[in-house]
């Protein structure tokens, strides 16, 4: 036999040297915590080595203190198996990429677990007339099993929670969860109340729960909980960071350039590379927001491709969470007014009016494409070039008050390719980019985004 000496902490199967399936023994030694034992040549192959075959003889072994690794490449195990390795030599060769683990550590999820019970215990002692006689973890077995069961009592009155935990709240993961608590509680426990736990649960998740009569509860203090007298609702105002984080992922300009595009035609059916074409941004960021959009159910997957489900609650998502354009912000007085005004801004904008460029934004695109009120200032969108163009048009001169002219220089420059054109040279941000900027804009704005909403951006559900 050859052995692997690993300097960890021995485990009881160490000590009763244990054969797992693959051969593989674990013994005590003085000053060792656990061998790993390989089995010799069987004399075919000419040696130790050349008779360890990848994989019929690998063998790992999973300690509640350490992972004995086993190596992918057999060839590199022949130089090693005579030799006994300290820990520090053992990391020298993962860090050379002679070897790799293989197995992965479960403990995470069972931290998980832990602390879902822990919020769950804390939650309901806070309920006078329960006595928790216990919350347990469920042992894995090849059915479906629920992650805890709280055992309580009620005025005296036995009754269990049927609890399922997923690290991912998002509807995806929750519907397939609902679906599993309520046959389980079906088929097994029919007095039993089914509760959904996750990290964060969004609003939609929660309605969710209502719907499916499952109570629901996540770490961040989110809970509604109900059965026989008992009635539990709590709901905290903030999104956890890691939610605002994956949202502005989301709507961070590379992927709101795939956004846009998805939105101009929602009803459409996108393939992957068709996406990444239009919108000029790579097949791994694409895919990265298609996997957001499914995840929170905002689009399927069909057999022609990526499909906004819910165009109308991802535009109110990407609103909740939308701030101004990273970018300079000038402000300029102009000499001109109403059609001299007008006329000279559409000329500047026409494309075929040299370098550069520049759009109407906020305001002044909304006044093209759903009007509902003027406003005693100009704005627009501009690049460096195009912002000289519309001092040149406009005799703009800079202006610390008093100014009509409002422009943004910004960072993003996929603003100005995401357009619109509802009369000649009058070219607007596009009517998604036009909602968001409105938004902002103090409640004037709100009531001309929801006008522009209603006339521009009304979809079948």
């Amino acid at each position: 036999m050859s052995e692997i000496l690993c300097n960890v902490k021995s485990h009881p199967a160490a000590e009763a040297g244990k054969q797992n399936r693959s051969g593989l023994g674990v013994v005590a030694k003085k000053q060792v915590d656990c061998v790993a034992r390989l089995p010799e040549s069987d004399g075919s192959a000419g040696g130790t080595a050349r008779g360890w075959r990848w994989p019929q003889h690998a063998a790992m072994v999973r300690n509640t203190a350490c992972h004995v690794q086993v190596f992918h490449h057999y060839w590199h195990f022949q130089h090693l198996v005579k030799l006994r390795i300290s820990v520090k030599f053992l990391r020298k060769f993962q860090e050379m990429w002679y070897f790799q683990r293989m197995l992965k550590d479960d403990h995470p999820m069972k931290e998980a677990e832990a602390r879902a019970g822990e919020a769950l215990q804390r939650l309901l002692e806070n309920v006078p007339i329960l006595h928790i006689e216990g919350i347990e973890a469920e042992a894995v077995s090849g059915d479906w099993e629920p992650d805890l069961i709280a055992r309580l009592l009620v005025d005296g009155q036995p009754h269990m929670l049927i609890c399922e935990y997923k690290s991912n709240g998002q509807p995806r993961y929750a519907r397939s969860a609902l679906l599993e608590l309520r046959n389980y509680v079906a088929q097994r426990a029919p007095q039993a109340t089914p509760i959904f736990i996750a990290p964060y649960i969004s609003p939609a998740v929660r309605q969710l729960c209502k719907e499916k009569d499952v109570g629901y509860l996540d770490l961040e203090g989110n809970a509604r909980i109900a059965f026989g007298g008992v009635f539990i609702e709590r709901m905290v105002a903030d999104k956890p960071a890691a939610e605002q984080r994956e949202l502005k992922s989301l709507f961070r300009p590379k992927s709101a350039q795939v956004l846009r595009a998805m939105l101009r035609d929602p009803g459409r059916a996108w393939r992957v590379t068709e996406l990444s074409a239009i919108s000029g941004v790579s097949l791994g960021h694409v895919s990265n927001v298609r996997t957001g959009l499914i995840d929170r159910e905002w689009a399927r997957a069909s057999d022609d491709g990526l499909v906004l489900s819910e165009p109308d609650t991802l535009l109110d998502a990407w609103r909740d969470s939308y701030t101004a354009p990273p970018g300079e912000r000038l402000q300029f007085y102009t000499p001109l007014h109403g059609s001299a005004f007008e006329e000279a801004a559409r000329g500047a904008l026409r494309a075929e009016s040299g370098p550069g460029r520049a759009v109407f934004a906020s305001f002044s695109a909304a006044q093209w494409l759903a009007p509902y009120g003027r406003t005693g200032t100009h704005y627009f969108f501009a690049d460096e070039a195009g912002l000289q163009k519309l001092q040149a048009a406009l005799k703009l001169a800079p202006a610390s008050k008093g100014e009509n002219v409002a422009i943004t220089v910004p960072k993003d420059l996929g603003l100005l390719a995401d357009t619109i054109e509802p009369a000649p040279g009058a070219v607007c941000t596009s009517p998604i980019q036009t909602y968001l900027d409105l938004s902002i804009a103090g409640e004037r704005g709100a009531e001309a985004a929801e006008h522009l909403r209603q006339e521009r951006l009304s979809w079948p559900k």
